[in-house]
C-alpha cells in the first residue's frame, strides 16, 4: 500500500499541492518519498529513503511554477527503502516519470526484455517497468497511447500516474484494483489514493473503477477502458472533514484496518499461487529448501505469537512436519537444541521487536538457517533472516494489530500448503479454496458489523470475559481475549475449553460473560459439551460458530461466520473476535488507536 497523487492546472504551482497531499497520505506509506514535475525542459524529481520530513528538505531544488506533477509516500514490496528504490520513477531519457500503488506481478519478465532492447534500470522495484515500457512504446510523444499498450502487458493489482515533460498539461492514470480517484476543481484537477489528499482544495470526485484509464487536464477529465471505449463515472460529493478522509471516513484507524482486510488477502496472495499449487519462491524460499526442513522453530510475540500457533497446527495437519512455537522472550533464556535440519521462523508486524530479532541473532551464531514473516521492507528482521516473505498488509496505524495478524495466518498456511507439495500430500483444493478468502471476507463483514455493535455494547458492562475454544479456535481464543484486553481494558482470559473442568469452571457464576469459539468440525461436539458445562452454571455465552452448526446451540449471541473450509477458518473466524473488541472498546469509551500504555513496535526488550 502506497499513496499517489498528482495534480494539473492552468497557472497554480503543483508543487505545493503535492507536497501536502502527500501529507495526508503518509499513514499508507512512510519508507521513501518523491515528487516529479512535467517541466518543458524535462522531468525534474526530487526523491529520498525516509519519512515525508526528509523530503521537504530537499523541494528547494525543484523548480517552481510547474502546473503539472506527481508525487508517491512508498510502503516498501518490491526493493529496499532506498534513494534509488523511491518513487516516482523516470524512462532512460528522463522524458516520463511514474509513481505506482500496487505489485506488478509480471515485472522480471519484462525487465529482462526490455534490458535486452538496451534499456537501463536504476531501482530494484517492480515499478520502473512501467516507464521504460512507456519509453519503448513512444510514450513522449504520444503518452495515452503508450500508456494503453504498456497496460496491456502487465499483470497485477495496481494504479499509476504517468507524466511526460512533452505533454506538460496532462496525466495520465490506470486503475487495475488499487484505489485511484480524481478530484475536480477549477482551472485544476487531482489525482489522489483516496479523497484526503485534496479535501482541501474540492469535495467534487469521480472514482475510478477497475480497468478504467483517465486523462486528466486542468479542464477536462476523460475516461475510458483499456480498450478505448469512452466511459461516464458519476460526480459524488464527499462531505468529509480531513481527519475522517485520512482514516477513508472511519471513526479509528482500527475500524479501516479491519473493514480492508479481504482486499488485503488478495493482495498478499497475489502471484503465490499458480495452477492450484503455491510458489515456493514467492514466500521467498525453494523447493529444495522445504524438502531438506526436518522441524520449524516459529519464535513470536503477542499477537504474532498466536499467529505462530495457527501455523504450527497446519504445517503439523498438512505437511506433518514437527513445529514448536515459543515466545521470543522465553526462547533465547531457554537453552534451545537446534540443528541444521531446523528452520528458525520469526513473525514480526514490524520487523524490529527486539526480542524476535536477539532469536534470529541466536540462530545465526548457531549456524541455523533463518526465516522471517514481516510486513516492513528492509527492517532488521527482514534484512538479518536468510529468507524473508512480507505479508503485505499495508501500514497498520492502530496499535492493536488486525490486518497484519490475518497476514500472518496466510503466509503462514501458504508455507504449510508449500511443506506439503514437496512432500507429495499437495492439497489443490485448498489452494483453489484460500484464492476466495478475499471474497469471503466482504460476505463477513457485510453480515456482521452492525450486529456486533449491539452486543458488544452488553460486554462492554461486564468486568471479567473468558474466551474458549479447541484446536486452532483455542489459538483464536487467545489472540481473541488479547485484543478485548489491549483496546478495552476488560479483563480476559483464553482457556483450551476441555480444560474447564480441571479448575476454571470455579469461576463460571450466573452472567459470567464466555465467548466461545466454535470452527473445527472435528471436535465442534466437544466444544458445544463445554458450552453447555458453563450454561449449567449461569454463564452468558457468545458464540462465533461455522454457520454449519444449528440454530438450536445454547449461546446467548449467536455470530454465524460462513466457514467452507475449517483449515481456513481462522482468518475469517477473526474478524468477528476483532468487532468484538473493537465496539467494546468504543461503549467503553476508550482511545482505540492508541491504546495505555502500550506502543505500535516494542523495540526493547
Amino acid at each position: 500500500m502506497c499513496g499517489i497523487v498528482g495534480f494539473v492546472g492552468e497557472k497554480d504551482d503543483a508543487l505545493p499541492f503535492i507536497f501536502n497531499g502527500l501529507k495526508r497520505l503518509e499513514y499508507r506509506g512512510y519508507d521513501s518519498a518523491g515528487i516529479a514535475l512535467a517541466a518543458s525542459s524535462g522531468i525534474a524529481i526530487q526523491k529520498t529513503r525516509g519519512k515525508l520530513a526528509a523530503l521537504g528538505e530537499l523541494l528547494a531544488s525543484l523548480p517552481s511554477g510547474v502546473p503539472c506533477g506527481i508525487g508517491h509516500t512508498r510502503w516498501a514490496t518490491h526493493g529496499r527503502p532506498t534513494d534509488e528504490n523511491a518513487h516516482p520513477h523516470t524512462d532512460c531519457r528522463g522524458e516520463i516519470a511514474t509513481v505506482h500503488n500496487g505489485i506488478i506481478e509480471n515485472f522480471q519478465a519484462l525487465r529482462e526484455e526490455l534490458i535486452a532492447k538496451g534499456h537501463v534500470f536504476q531501482s530494484e522495484t517492480d515499478t520502473e517497468v512501467i516507464p521504460h515500457l512507456l519509453e519503448e512504446y513512444g510514450g513522449a510523444e504520444d503518452l495515452e497511447g503508450a500508456v494503453r499498450k504498456a497496460e496491456s502487458r502487465l499483470e497485477g493489482a495496481y494504479a499509476f500516474l504517468a507524466i511526460s515533460s512533452r505533454h506538460p498539461d496532462r496525466i495520465v492514470a490506470v486503475r487495475r484494483t488499487s484505489p485511484l480517484i480524481i478530484g475536480l476543481g477549477e482551472d485544476a484537477n487531482y489525482l489522489a489514493s483516496d479523497f484526503s489528499a485534496f479535501l482541501a482544495a474540492t469535495k467534487r470526485a469521480q472514482i475510478l473503477e477497475n480497468g478504467d484509464m483517465a486523462v486528466v487536464t486542468p479542464r477536462s477529465v476523460t475516461i475510458t477502458n483499456l480498450a478505448g471505449d469512452m466511459i461516464t463515472r458519476p460526480v459524488i460529493t464527499v462531505d468529509w472533514d480531513i481527519k475522517q478522509a485520512e482514516r477513508g471516513g472511519y471513526a479509528h484507524f482500527m475500524l479501516k484496518e479491519i473493514m480492508e482486510q479481504p482486499d488485503v488477502w488478495g493482495d498478499c496472495l497475489l502471484g503465490r499461487i499458480h495452477e492450484d499449487q503455491v510458489v515456493a519462491k514467492e514466500i521467498g524460499l525453494t523447493p529444495e529448501l522445504l524438502t531438506r526442513l526436518q522441524r520449524i522453530q516459529i519464535v513470536a510475540a503477542g499477537t504474532a505469537y498466536h499467529a505462530g500457533l495457527i501455523g504450527k497446527s497446519l504445517i503439523e495437519r498438512l505437511a506433518r512436519v514437527p513445529v514448536n512455537v515459543d515466545v521470543a522472550s522465553e526462547f533465547r533464556y531457554a537453552h534451545p537444541i537446534l540443528d541444521k535440519d531446523t528452520m528458525v521462523l520469526a513473525i514480526s508486524q514490524s520487523g524490529e521487536t527486539a526480542d524476535t530479532l536477539a532469536c534470529l541473532r541466536m540462530a545465526h551464531e548457531q549456524g541455523v538457517f533463518t526465516y522471517s514473516i514481516t510486513n516492513t521492507v528492509g527492517s532488521t528482521v527482514a534484512r538479518e533472516s536468510d529468507a524473508v516473505a512480507y505479508t503485505l498488509a499495508g501500514p497498520e496505524i492502530a496499535v492493536a494489530s488486525t490486518k497484519a495478524y490475518t497476514t500472518q495466518i496466510l503466509v503462514l498456511t501458504l508455507l504449510a500448503l508449500a511443506l506439503a507439495q514437496v512432500r507429495g500430500n499437495p492439497r489443490p483444493d485448498l489452494v483453489r479454496r484460500m484464492l476466495q478468502l478475499p471474497l469471503l471476507g466482504h460476505k463477513v463483514l457485510e453480515r456482521m458489523n452492525q450486529g456486533i455493535q449491539g452486543m458488544a455494547a452488553k460486554l462492554a458492562k461486564m468486568h471479567d470475559v473468558f474466551y474458549i475454544g479447541r484446536g486452532l479456535d483455542y489459538a483464536l481464543a487467545m489472540e481473541g481475549q488479547l485484543k478485548i484486553k489491549e483496546i478495552s481494558y476488560l479483563h480476559a482470559e483464553a482457556y483450551a475449553a476441555g480444560e474447564l473442568k480441571h479448575g476454571t469452571l470455579a469461576l463460571i457464576e450466573e452472567g459470567t460473560p464466555v465467548v466461545a469459539i466454535v470452527t473445527e468440525r472435528e471436535v465442534a461436539d466437544k466444544t458445544v459439551s463445554n458450552i453447555l458445562e458453563v450454561k449449567a452454571r449461569g454463564a452468558e455465552v457468545w458464540g462465533i460458530v461455522d454457520d454449519w452448526l444449528p440454530p438450536t446451540l445454547p449461546i446467548d449471541h449467536r455470530i454465524a461466520v460462513p466457514i467452507e473450509e475449517p483449515l481456513l477458518a481462522p482468518v475469517l473466524a477473526a474478524i468477528p473476535l476483532q468487532l468484538l473488541a473493537y465496539y467494546t472498546a468504543v461503549a467503553r469509551g476508550h482511545d482505540v488507536d492508541q491504546p495505555r500504555n502500550l506502543a505500535k513496535s516494542v523495540t526493547v526488550e
